[in-house]
Formats: C-alpha cells, structure tokens, sequence
C-alpha cells in the first residue's frame, strides 16, 4: 500500500515537473514571438492573423481559393509598398521589390540562399528529396563544387550537339498532332508538351527514351506532379502533414519521391558500370557528370547522393518550366491573332518548309524569342526565389536587422504598372532588340551565381518545339476554358491549353 502511494506521489510529482516546463517553454516561446515582433514591426506589413501564426491562415485561405499565392503578395507590395514583412510563427520574411537591392542581393556570393525555405526542401515529408543539389546547397562551397561538375554538361559547345535531339523529340510531338488534327479530336497542348520535355531530358541527361506520348501511362509525370504538390503543401503549410485527412495523400508523394530516388540511382550505377566496363556509352549529361565527377576524385557515398539529389532537380526542373512555358505561349498566341500571325511568318521566313531546325536557326527568330521572353514576364513558371540575411541591412531608408529572409519575385516586379506599362497586357514588343527595359524587374530564372544553370538549355528547346508547331499547324483555343494559372509549386494554365488544330495548308519537305 505504502509502496503504491509512493509511486503515485513519484508520479503526481513528475506530472507537475512536466507541466511547469511546458508551461516555462511555453512563456520563453512567447516571449520569444513578442521580441521577434518588436524588432521587425517598424517594417510596414498586413495585419498577422495570429500571434503565433502570423499570415499562415491567410496563407492557407489562398492555397484553397486556387488562386496564385505570388497575387496576395502583389496586392500587398501595392498596399504597404516595396518592402514589407511577413511573419509565420517566429519567423520574419521581407518581400522587396527594389530593383537596386534585387541587384546587390541576388548578383552577390555572399547571400546565401533561405535556409527556412531550401532546408525544407532536402526532404519531403520525411524522405530525402532534392537534399544538398544545385537548386538548395546553401553551403558556397558545396554549391560551387557540383557547379564545376555541371558546368561542362551546359557548356554551349555541349548544347549545340542537342539539337538532334530537340528535333527528334519535337518531330515525335508534330507527328501526334497530326493524328489529333486528322481524328478532329482535342489537342490538351499543356500534357503533350509536357511529354515531350520530360522525353527531351531523359534523352540528353540520361540517354534514357521514354517516349511518353506513346506510353502515356508511364508513372514519372504523375510523380512529377505529386512533387510538386508536395513541395507546395510543405512549404506554405505546416500541419499539413499531420492533419488525418491528408494520409494518403502523404503517402501518395512519398512514393513519388521514392520512385525517382529508386529510378535515379538505377540509371546512375548502370552508367557507371558500363563506364568502368569500357563499354560504349551516351556522350550526354549524366556521361559528363561522371566524367568530370572522376577527375575532380569525387566519389564518396554522399557524393552519390548528391548526384540523386541533382537527378531529381533536373528530372522536375528540367522539364516542368519548360513545358509551362510553351503553354503559356501557346495560350497567349491563340488568345491574340495579330501575334500569332506575325510569329508564325517569321518562322515561315526563316525556315520555309525545311523540317530540320539548325543551331543558326535560333538567333534568326528574334520574334519568337520576344514571345518566349514575354510569356515569361507575365507567367514566370518558376515565379520566385529567396536569400538570406546574415547582417544589418538598410531597404529604402529602412534598417533591417540580421536574420531574416528576403523574397524576391519576378511575378510581382513584371505585373507592376510602375516597371511595366499595361503590365497585364502581352506584348511581345517590350523585349525588341531596341526597346527600353527597366533593370532587375523581370528575372524568370533569377540573377547572378545561383541563376538557372539550365536556362539556356531551355530556350533553345522551347524555341524548337514552338517553331515546329508554328510552322506545321494552325490552331484555335478551345471556347470555354479557363485562361486563369494553376499553383503548383511552379505556374501552369490551369485547363491545360485545350485546342483544336489542323495541318498548315502549305506543303512541307
């Protein structure tokens, strides 16, 4: 009896111990918050929603309105001005629009990249997931080391030789959309272009033919996109996660993760074999990565994982905004037919009825660069990108103090009436040769040493495919559909560009 009234004194006793520190944690944490506040509250902003939240609920209202979440930060830019804070629990981000601290911020080595957001980037939902690849190394040294690694992989001697490749790929697509134009069917131009930029990355990264627009029920552009909803939900929603209600959909994008980590390192280790085999092997991207990855010595287990980490990066990010991009483009075109008549004459003049596009072919079609660059500015597929403050700052007169993350998006800055004039309005002609254009305002793969090392790649694929298609077939834009953008991580036409198309009267040879 004695002994049980001991062990519950013991447990009373302890049940009190735990509380009281909970509840010390629990004022410390407040305290904590309320110090946070007093030193960024002199920075304009929203009201927060919360003490402890900030603008999370705000946040979420938006991820379940469908709209765009860069739109409240576009309507809160023209609220509170160029600069302002955002609070999520103890956590201060400043979204700035100045295009002179855009400047020294993103051009310089020095700023390293969010940690808030890029650290939540190495897993998702528990699983390694982009890790320390290109895209989130926050580390200089580890960054700069797989960009020398990367770097002869882009090279633009390299990228010349893909224009095989570029060809071959979009010829696989005009071939489909003669078949689409033949039945009379509805061409959905977001997931066949989509085939073909997953295909073209395959091919020139991985030597690996995929073929989507005949295997269509291939697994990679669902993981894809699970991903990409993941990192969404991850990064704009904290209790997503553990809410009951979203387990399987969890579950769903832990498997994707999973099967690109798996697909990943199946087709790494065969090169390497048939590499150390002197076997004959594909001269493309994942070839020059093991190459310069063996004379640089790099070749320890997280190396390895670095490597899948770079995979998965460029196995989303090589094709998605790509793939966005054209659909934008040929939403846009269609929406405006003095454009389209202008972009497809140029392509008339420059190729004629010649199928084969050449490397020279490119610089030739200024117009359709303009439209590529145009589309970009209104509907930036990747729309933004952040840094870090590791030292006092001064903002438009504002001091900011260190440790705080600073939001730059390119969104924001290119539907500003204050950079661009009718800003809504698609004008390919803002980008002539001759026409004046405001500085640090419109940046679709952000500035400086940690730009978009596959930009270029990109624009030379998405200029073949669109010209191809120009020069093949005339369209119309499904009545009806929506022109409004989807949210996925990364910016798309939420009905999918949905047209009817049909074969160009004049013969091609």
């Amino acid at each position: 009896m004695a002994i049980c009234q001991t062990v519950s004194e013991c447990t009373t006793y302890l049940t009190f111990c735990v509380t009281c520190a909970v509840f010390i944690a629990f004022v410390v944490y407040c305290l904590y918050v309320k110090h946070i506040h007093a030193k960024y509250d002199h920075i304009p902003g929203p009201p927060r929603d919360n003490f402890f939240l900030g603008h999370i609920l705000t946040f979420r209202r938006e991820m379940k309105s469908d709209r765009v979440m860069h739109d409240i930060l576009l309507e809160w830019t023209e609220k509170y001005g160029p600069v302002y804070r955002i609070n999520v629990f103890h956590y201060v981000s400043l979204v700035v629009c100045c295009p002179d601290t855009t400047k020294e911020i993103l051009l310089s080595p020095k700023y390293s990249k969010d940690p808030l957001v890029y650290k939540h980037l190495f897993h998702l939902f528990g699983l390694r997931f982009l890790g320390n690849g290109l895209v989130t190394a926050m580390d200089h040294d580890v960054w700069y080391k797989q960009r020398r690694i990367m770097d002869p992989a882009f090279s633009s001697s390299y990228l010349r030789c893909l224009m095989d490749t570029f060809n071959e790929r979009a010829e696989c697509l005009m071939q489909h959309l003669e078949e689409i134009a033949e039945e009379g069917t509805i061409a959905k131009m977001h997931r066949l272009v989509n085939c073909v930029t997953l295909d073209v990355i395959c091919k020139v990264a991985f030597g690996v033919d995929l073929d989507l627009l005949k295997h269509p029920d291939s697994p990679f552009p669902n993981a894809i996109e699970l991903c990409l909803q993941g990192m969404l939900h991850y990064l704009s929603d904290p209790f997503f996660r553990f809410l009951p209600w979203n387990k399987k959909k969890v579950q769903e994008i832990q498997d994707a993760v999973k099967l690109l980590r798996t697909t990943g390192a199946k087709w790494i280790n065969q090169r390497r074999k048939a590499v150390e085999n002197g076997e004959d092997v594909p001269k493309d991207i994942l070839t020059k990565i093991l190459k310069t990855a063996e004379e640089l010595e790099v070749d320890g287990e997280e190396d390895h994982e670095l490597m899948l980490d770079n995979f998965v990066t460029f196995f989303i990010a090589g094709q998605e905004t790509t793939a966005n991009q054209l659909s934008f483009a040929i939403m846009e075109l269609g929406r405006h037919p003095e454009i389209l008549k202008k972009a497809k004459e140029e392509v008339d003049d420059v190729l004629g009825t010649r199928l084969d596009i050449l490397y020279d072919d490119l610089g030739k079609l200024t117009y359709l660069t303009q439209v590529l660059k145009e589309t970009l500015r209104i509907y930036p597929t990747a729309p933004g990108t952040s840094r870090w403050l590791h030292e006092d700052f001064v903002i438009g007169g504002l001091k900011i103090p260190a440790e705080c993350s600073v939001i730059f998006s390119s969104y924001i800055t290119s539907r500003m009436e204050k950079f661009f004039k009718d800003p809504l309005k698609f004008d390919p002609e803002r980008f002539h040769p001759n026409a004046s254009k405001p500085y640090f305002c419109y940046y679709p793969f952000a500035l400086g040493p940690r730009s978009c090392l596959g930009q270029t790649f990109s624009q030379m694929e998405a200029k073949v495919v669109l010209a191809k298609f120009l020069q093949r077939f005339d369209f119309n834009l499904v009545p009806g559909q929506s022109f409004d953008i989807k949210d996925t991580g990364t910016l798309r036409p939420r009905s999918g560009v949905l047209c009817t198309i049909k074969h160009c009267a004049k013969s091609t040879s």
